[in-house]
């Protein structure tokens, strides 16, 4: 089988892929995507044993280490776009908002060539800018009069949005608007709610092709279970392991008695009394301080609820020789509301939000937090800003 590296370009540069995309969903090379400009990967030869069916090969976002290369193939993808069109209500024409090397790029692209659709684009040379944002929607609108229309969003995305009045409105307009990625906040989903947004938070990765639990319940084609605190998908949507990587494939897929594939992930979560899943941030990212274990998506959310001013906020464990790790929390804050937002501030002022293991033990103001892949921020980064002053 050919494995065919394609460079994919920012804005409508990203629309030169789908006559290759198409071809790949049809049985033709299987396609590497990477970002045009960035080196063209190195690929192994030979490449080791491939599934049939094998139409996209996607880097995962992980920070660390070899890139893992994720095996999906046509069949995979093509569940995922159809399951997806059957709970938004039926097929319709999407914007691409964010880059297309990315799975959740790519599956904006497959989904209007399962619909039969021709997707709107976003120019994202200059980055992504609510302006722009209004123009593309602007646009995505007059050629598509009268029909469902969908975009997709990271979560720094729609907050960006949310804080922009005419790409708000533009935003509303959509029949829906996935958001994953990352976590949504809970401050921005009741934002968008409130703004008449049709939010749907999503949750997946490139080993599930993209979104495969929607608000909390997965698709129709896909399973979710959650062992020992860890959360498993399975389903019509898996990846079949990694590219020549076959004992990381082995630990990371497996099957159970039943035969049925599941995919361990790397999260934490738990199911609630109606089934729904809620993801309570990756194992890795726990903190452990003082016996305790801090979830940092639970202290995120409260300083966006509680603190007027702050924009972003991502919170890691930091090594600390009495606590065994610090919770400390970078925050990216806007104007006057900003300001004062020193340890003492924030500590007092969710001292009756959070417990006292989970109060903020060192904050840090900064100008933006750096991103590891679309919408996921940089925690190592952020970890060293603390331990070595970066």
């Amino acid at each position: 089988m050919t494995l065919l590296p394609v460079p994919v370009g920012p804005g409508a540069a990203a629309l030169d892929l789908l006559p290759a995309l198409r071809a790949a969903l049809a049985g033709g090379p299987a396609l590497v995507p990477y970002a045009a400009g960035a080196a063209r990967p190195e690929l192994p030869d030979p490449p080791g044993t491939l599934p049939d069916g094998l139409a996209l090969v996607v880097s995962t976002s992980g920070s660390t280490g070899t890139p893992k290369r994720a095996l999906l193939t046509a069949g995979a993808l093509v569940a995922s776009a159809t399951a997806t069109h059957e709970v938004l209500g039926g097929p319709g024409s999407w914007l691409l908002s964010m880059p297309a090397q990315h799975i959740a790029g790519l599956q904006v692209l497959i989904r209007s060539l399962v619909a039969g659709t021709d997707p709107g684009v976003m120019d994202l040379t200059d980055g992504f800018t609510p302006a722009a944002f209004a123009r593309a929607a602007d646009r995505h609108a007059t050629a598509n009069p009268g029909g469902r229309r969908y975009t997709a969003l990271v979560p720094v995305q729609l907050t960006r949005l949310l804080d922009d009045d005419a790409a708000c409105e533009a935003l509303a307009a959509y029949d829906a608007v996935l958001v994953g990625g990352a976590g949504t906040p809970a401050p921005v989903r009741s934002r968008a709610v409130e703004a008449g947004i049709v939010l749907v938070p999503t949750y997946g990765m490139s080993e599930t092709a993209g979104g495969c639990v929607y608000a909390g319940r997965p698709l129709p084609v896909s399973r979710v279970r959650v062992e020992g605190g860890r959360v498993l998908l399975g389903g019509a949507t898996l990846a079949h392991g990694y590219l020549a990587r076959p004992a990381l494939g082995a630990a990371a897929f497996s099957r159970d008695v039943d035969g049925a594939r599941w995919f361990r992930t790397d999260d934490a979560g738990h199911l609630d009394d109606d089934g729904v899943l809620h993801v309570d941030g990756r194992l890795d990212d726990l903190i452990n301080t003082g016996g305790y274990k801090v979830s940092p998506r639970v202290v995120e959310d409260a300083i966006l609820t509680h603190l007027p001013g702050v924009r972003e906020a991502v919170v890691v464990g930091v090594p600390d020789e009495r606590w065994g790790q610090a919770v400390c929390a970078a925050l990216v804050v806007d104007g006057p509301d900003g300001a004062g937002l020193d340890r003492a501030s924030v500590r007092g002022r969710l001292r009756d939000v959070l417990p006292a293991h989970a109060l903020p033990q060192r904050t840090r103001v900064v100008d933006a937090v750096p991103q590891r892949g679309p919408g996921k921020p940089d925690r190592r980064a952020v970890i060293d800003w603390f331990t070595m002053g970066g």
